[in-house]
């Protein structure tokens, strides 16, 4: 019996075992299955039962309502019933809070045209044309379009070479008078060094040139030069079209016109490229000109000069010309000598050229191409000169048309052996918009200074996301630190639109370092600029890079050239606004607008048509080059000047009437279909006596994505209908006054032009009520505001000067709120069981609501950001573009963590991870930061305790009053500082930047709860800020602020007043007719 029950326990034990072992495989496989399914599923909305009571009851209502609503076409005997059931809606709504729902901005990504290049590069294979004609007709290009008959004529002399590996194409000794097309193979152009050997420049892949312009004017003039220094040779089989520069002769003797209009491109690309790149980025002066007498001109018909050349005399000393200048002459020296200076890259000093003696000219170079002068024309000793102004050169020209090629000539003979070695190496090239330049992961080989255009860099994660990096404009360098250090292309770098860039190969940079070492010094300059420049860049306190390539912060227009303005519909004054925004940016630097009006008045009925296009884009360059932003003011349909305008544009600024409904437009509908890389931006319109911004919100979710918006408050002028006569007349008074620096179109000047200064306020409880006095200060002394953002309290404050831009009255809003968080009694009945917070935080909230209302942060007046921290991602968070308003002054202990809404993260205060947020200021594009620091600071002189400490010792010195206090942190005090490590971190970094000028009143006496005392630490702020700004009104601080760095430039440049008529229709640096062509061919490419 005894084995039985043992046998029995055995297998009910082993049953018993098998059971829970199965459960719990069970329940270990189900845990398994959840926790996968969790982490597929998205985040969810997590319900209180108070919220979720709210929310079902709120369902409930909507349904109560539709049923309420059909019955409003019912008979009078159920009238009585449908009062019943309004009158219990009503009471319903006001018990469950029923509100209209506010609607929540769409976050959506740029579309694929804006961060990826096209797939498809000059593509040979799927072209009808044969690979040659692509070829030669991309690389013809540079010298100008050329008419189908007259390229068709150039096709006629192509001759294909084959040549084998180490075969030479070319080599010194022979004549130097042709251009060489690699079809296909690889081909290596060589320099000469002083010790006879040959060294590599560039390597010329198929569909690239061998040719130099400064050759090909030499031909042209009939001073044919064989090849010195330079040669050619194959690095493999390759096969090459030679085009002799004869070709071109045959062809102008046929078409005069071309003759003119090739001069002036290889004169401009003598300026723009080869000075460009050997002056300004390589510091290289007078190794860049010949001493050696140039020949003396003549003319067939002296007859041309009477009445055009004047007689002067200079005294010693005396200036004929400035570097810089628009408006340049040319000298013919009779006696005495003119000395030509440039100015030294980064430094004041002036280096002398060369000598123009008796029988010589200077000045040819500025007056062929319309560029600004580039040296110093001076009279160092007594001297008689002959001057001849730029209009009437272009008479004698018109008259006599081969003065041009004398002209030309005596500037390619001022030129140094070195530059015309240059001329073969550096490459002029041309990217279609879309097309990458470059791809993430190529070899660096050459580094790019973009000549006119745009290109925007992106960077694809190791996830496989893209993001913006950055845009480059107008003169800026790409590439330099991944050739310079020799490592792959970190980004890829694809044109936003048709751009023109000079390429410089490594070989050519490797063979000037040889030869003229002083240009290291400057290379390690633009390399200490670069890297010190990705140093600076801000990070997050957690040192994580900053979210400085986020779509939503990044700045759409820090180097813009041109803007194109589209407006929403036609009520839309547009005409008003571009000039109003034009009278703006005048302020700031010379300022072009152009409609297809003045197109057709200044250029010819026939300018738009398709087969000037090539013409017109090469007038419409050379505006930009010598305006600081060109504003393109579109059709009110999709004209080709509308289409002209959306391709030459930086960025794309949408303008529609804000007191009108939310609606799309036609055009925009039509952008929709077509892949516009211009970042867009929109801006909405309201009257001056009008409500303030609102359903900002629904204009923005109607886009697909618009990289920011801006509210204007305009003028009754802009709104006033008037005929374009009278509008005109109405704004050359207007342009004689200078521009409201505080007006809302000067704010999107800055924003326009890469000047926004933002104004960032820290946190620190009560004592950021000093923040409203520093902003009354800031008033006071001129200081425009164009962003504002801030963290904890200063959040606060700057929602409120966002929303009211006045400090009169956000001080008075800013006295009730602090009056109302000194109540103790709503403090007292907000207490509760201290497990996450010691406040529930209901009447902190309600505060905040008797504040703002609904207000939404799109319809603030200014931009605005705040920061938290979030402490389910452990990350910060910025926001931009939300309804948050409570988060960045959620203090940790005393209220419980705010839940976003959209995910159900928990969020607190942003002080504790950037307590002066200036570095996301400066992410978001301003150029100067102002930032007001009010946070508490730490005692720093603690007690050297030893390594162990007895509570029992700290407790009898603190409750001794005869004991030496000693300073020793609690553990609160501990906690608290571990928390804002990284925030003290980050205030370091701030303070030490050079784009942020940082403020801090003397407020270390308030406590951070003595909201009390507001208008003592408003006096405090205001005097202090009073004091500060007048030292930078004496210090030019505040100039410096205002200032553009790129303006000043033309501001020195040009001597011709920025006025009305620079921007109307009388002076607009206009071309003349197309149609009338040969007969002002020259003077065409000219401001009159």
């Amino acid at each position: 019996l005894s084995v039985y029950v043992q046998v029995v326990g055995i297998v009910i034990g082993a049953g018993v075992a098998i059971v829970l072992i199965a459960l719990l495989i069970f329940f270990v496989l189900r845990w398994m299955q959840l926790r996968k399914r969790e982490a597929q599923e998205a985040p969810k909305y997590r319900f209180r039962k108070r919220d979720k009571v709210l929310f079902y009851g709120r369902k409930i209502m909507r349904k109560v309502s539709q049923s309420t609503s059909s019955l409003v076409g019912s008979t009078s005997s159920s009238r009585p019933r449908l009062k019943k059931k309004q009158k219990m809606l009503n009471i319903a709504k006001k018990i469950l809070r029923f509100k209209k729902e506010v609607p929540i901005l769409q976050m959506k990504e740029p579309p694929p045209s804006v961060l990826e290049a096209d797939l498809t590069e000059f593509d040979v294979a799927n072209s009808h044309l044969p690979s040659e004609v692509l070829y030669m007709l991309k690389n013809v290009r540079v010298l100008g379009h050329f008419e189908k008959p007259l390229f068709l004529e150039l096709c006629k002399h192509m001759v294909f070479l084959q040549f084998q590996q180490g075969e030479y194409v070319f080599r010194p000794g022979q004549p130097d008078s042709s251009i060489y097309v690699v079809q296909d193979g690889k081909l290596e152009l060589c320099l000469t060094g002083q010790d006879g050997k040959d060294g590599v420049v560039k390597e010329v892949y198929p569909g690239d040139s061998v040719h130099s312009l400064l050759s090909i004017l030499d031909v042209i003039t009939g001073h044919q030069r064989p090849y010195k220094t330079v040669s050619a040779r194959a690095a493999e089989v390759s096969t090459v079209l030679r085009l002799p520069v004869d070709a071109f002769l045959s062809i102008f003797e046929k078409y005069p016109e071309s003759l003119v209009r090739v001069v002036q491109i290889i004169m401009v690309r003598l300026q723009r490229v080869t000075v460009l790149a050997l002056h300004n980025y390589l510091g290289l002066t007078n190794e860049l000109f010949s001493h050696v007498s140039e020949r003396r001109a003549t003319l067939d018909d002296p007859a041309l000069l009477n009445g055009r050349v004047t007689f002067h005399h200079a005294k010693a000393g005396s200036v004929l010309a400035r570097q810089g200048d628009q408006d340049v002459s040319l000298h013919f020296v009779l006696s005495g000598c003119l000395h030509v200076y440039q100015k030294m890259i980064d430094k004041q000093d002036a280096v002398c050229l060369f000598v123009t003696q008796s029988g010589e000219m200077v000045g040819q170079l500025a007056v062929l191409t319309g560029e600004p002068l580039i040296f110093t024309i001076k009279a160092e000793r007594d001297c008689t000169y002959l001057k001849i102004s730029k209009s009437d050169f272009y008479e004698i020209m018109r008259e006599q048309p081969s003065v041009v090629l004398s002209a030309a000539h005596t500037v390619a003979i001022r030129m140094s052996p070195f530059v015309r070695q240059m001329d073969f190496a550096i490459d002029w090239m041309a990217v279609e918009a879309g097309r990458a330049l470059y791809r993430q992961d190529d070899q660096s080989d050459c580094t790019y200074i973009v000549l006119n255009g745009r290109l925007r860099s992106v960077i694809r994660k190791a996830n496989g996301k893209k993001e913006l990096v950055g845009e480059y404009g107008r003169g800026d360098l790409i590439g330099v630190v991944e050739a310079l250090t020799r490592q792959p292309r970190a980004t890829t770098v694809h044109a936003v639109r048709d751009t023109e860039l000079v390429k410089l190969p490594e070989g050519t940079l490797n063979n000037i370092k040889r030869r003229y070492p002083q240009v290291v010094t400057r290379l390690i300059h633009l390399l200490g600029q670069k890297i010190l420049g990705n140093l600076q860049q801000p990070r997050s306190a957690l040192g994580l890079p900053s979210m400085a390539s986020s779509p939503d912060v990044t700045n759409p227009a820090s180097n813009l050239s041109t803007v194109a303005v589209l407006p929403v519909c036609d009520d839309v004054p547009i005409s008003a606004f571009n000039l109003e925004l034009s009278h703006a940016l005048s302020a700031i630097g010379p300022t072009l607008l152009l409609t297809s009006d003045i197109i057709r008045e200044r250029l010819g009925a026939s300018a738009l048509d398709s087969i000037h296009k090539y013409r017109l884009s090469g007038w419409l360059a050379q505006q930009e080059d010598i305006n600081r932003i060109v504003l393109y003011q579109t059709d009110s349909s999709m004209t080709p000047w509308t289409q002209r305008c959306i391709r030459q544009a930086d960025c794309i600024l949408i303008v529609g009437l804000g007191d009108q409904e939310p609606a799309l437009g036609e055009l925009e509908q039509m952008l929709e279909n077509t892949a516009v890389r211009a970042l867009k931006q929109l801006a909405l319109l309201h009257r001056e006596d009008g409500p303030g911004p609102s359903r900002t919100v629904e204009w923005l979710n109607m886009r697909s994505w618009c990289s920011g918006h801006l509210h204007l408050k305009c003028p009754r002028r802009v709104f006033s209908r008037r005929s374009p006569s009278k509008l005109r007349e109405v704004y050359e008074k207007v342009f004689e006054k200078t521009a409201d620096r505080h007006s809302d179109f000067s704010r999107l000047a800055r924003v326009l032009t890469g000047n926004s200064i933002a104004l960032v306020l820290g946190g620190g409880g009560a004592r950021g009520c000093s923040h409203v006095g520093v902003i009354k200060a800031m008033e006071e002394a001129g200081i425009p505001i164009d962003i504002v953002g801030g963290t904890s309290i200063g959040s606060f404050i700057g929602a409120l000067y966002a929303e009211e831009r006045s400090a009169v009255r956000v001080k008075q809003r800013a006295r009730e709120w602090s009056k109302a968080m000194n109540s103790v009694f709503k403090t007292v009945l907000d207490l509760t069981y201290p497990i996450t917070s010691m406040f529930s935080g209901s009447a902190f909230n309600t505060s905040i609501s008797n504040v703002f209302e609904d207000k939404q942060i799109e319809d603030l007046w200014l931009p605005y950001f705040n920061v938290t921290t979030d402490i389910t991602a452990s990350a910060l968070r910025i926001h931009t573009l939300d309804v948050i308003k409570r988060a960045s002054m959620t203090l940790s202990g005393y209220l419980p963590p705010l839940c976003d809404p959209k995910d159900g993260n928990l969020l607190m205060d942003g002080g504790y991870i950037n307590n002066l947020p200036a570095d996301i200021a400066r992410n978001m594009g301003t150029k100067t930061v102002i930032a007001i620091d009010v946070g508490s600071q730490d005692e720093t002189d603690l007690c050297n305790y030893g390594d162990s400490l007895s509570g029992w010792w700290l407790l009898w010195k603190r409750i001794n009053p005869w004991a030496e206090k000693v300073k020793v942190p609690d553990m609160a005090e501990i906690q608290s500082r571990l928390a804002y490590v990284s925030c003290v971190r980050q205030l370091e970094l701030v303070k030490k930047s050079a784009y942020c000028e940082y403020i801090r009143p003397p407020i270390d006496r308030f406590k951070t709860m003595d909201f009390g005392k507001f208008d003592e630490i408003y006096d405090v702020g205001y005097q202090y800020g009073k004091l500060v700004f007048t030292e930078w009104a004496r210090g030019d601080i505040i100039e410096n602020v205002l200032k553009d760095h790129r303006s000043a430039d033309y501001k020195d440049s040009k001597k011709t007043d920025v006025s009305f008529l620079n921007i109307s229709l009388k002076q607009a640096t206009i071309l003349p007719p197309f149609d009338n062509e040969y007969q002002n061919i020259f003077s065409g490419f000219f401001a009159k």
